[in-house]
């Protein structure tokens, strides 16, 4: 069970604190800095080297936890916080989802197009939805902390 805990940490680390960079450091830089052309290439290109990184987290993270759970006798054996951290993951994969094969794709196709405006609104979409997945990953690590602290 320990090399399952690990690889489910490390894939903790790399989607949330990748996500964690890319919102409350990077994103500001960029807006401070660059036209919405750039902006926006630079990003298409940020998130094209980024989700293969959160793809292979997903599968360590789902992997790993459904394993742990399945040792530990399954979902009727595990405490609340399992069964919130699961809920929360399996939230914060179908927003993941609906960013890279909706809004991702449409920020690719404007980008390409060099529809600034379009663009804009999308990336804005992809924005506030990583503001949502980082508030909820940071929930969930909350959550397996405070659920492991000896009362």
């Amino acid at each position: 069970m320990g090399i399952a805990l690990l690889l489910h940490i490390l894939g903790v680390v790399v989607w949330v604190g990748g996500m964690f960079f890319a919102y409350m450091v990077l994103r500001p830089v960029v807006a401070d800095l660059l036209d919405p052309p750039l902006r926006l290439a630079l990003w298409a290109a940020v998130f094209r080297r980024f989700f293969p990184w959160v793809w292979l987290s997903l599968a360590l993270i789902m992997s790993s936890g459904l394993y742990m759970i399945m040792i530990l006798g399954g979902f009727a054996a595990v405490a609340w916080s399992v069964h919130l951290m699961f809920g929360i993951g399996l939230l914060m994969t179908f927003v993941f989802c609906f960013v890279y094969f909706v809004s991702y794709g449409k920020l690719v196709k404007v980008v390409a197009m060099h529809d600034w405006k379009q663009g804009g609104a999308v990336l804005a979409t992809i924005r506030k939805l990583i503001g949502f997945n980082l508030s909820l990953g940071l929930v969930n690590i909350v959550v397996a902390a405070v659920s492991h602290m000896p009362v």
